[in-house]
């Protein structure tokens, strides 16, 4: 009698999968912690936002790789085609989604002060979100741990 696999079975078999989530949920959980020492105050929304130390985006696509590189080989199509979305991947947090940033920075104390201009209400400032992107050492402090994740998830676990 043929068994169907439940999706939980089929996310704990598949490596690649297992290494991604976990490389994606490893990140997110350092990110308060380091940046504990630089700011001396815990942050627990930084486990859930964009952006800081180390980049998950960075960390899940290159575990994703390279589990992908383990289990298919480096001929493999899965593997071409993972190379080439987490290099996009980790370009874009260093280019696109960080220039975002800074300028919602700039729109941000532009805000400000045109709140402090209008002191009569007719203008309330609406803060945008700055901590988008990520600093090299950012990205490449997250694919260093994705390779590290992607090792153990997929030889070890």
């Amino acid at each position: 009698m043929m068994r169907y696999s439940t999706s939980m079975e089929i996310i704990l078999t598949n490596r690649p999968l297992l290494a991604a989530f976990v490389g994606a949920l490893v990140a997110q959980f350092l990110k308060p912690f380091l940046l504990w020492p630089f700011e001396r105050k815990f942050n627990t929304s930084l486990f859930f936002s964009t952006g800081g130390m180390p980049s998950s985006h960075s960390a899940t696509v290159m575990a994703l790789t390279t589990s992908v590189f383990l289990t298919e080989g480096v001929e493999s199509l899965a593997f071409a085609i993972c190379i080439t979305f987490s290099l996009i991947i980790m370009h874009d947090a260093m280019g696109i989604r960080r220039a975002a940033g800074k300028q919602a920075e700039v729109i941000n104390e532009w805000s400000r002060i045109l709140a402090q201009i209008h002191e009569d209400g007719q203008f309330t400032p609406e803060n945008l979100k700055t901590m988008l992107g990520h600093s090299f050492v950012q990205v490449l402090s997250g694919m260093v741990l994705g390779f590290v994740v992607g090792i153990i998830v997929t030889t070890i676990l």
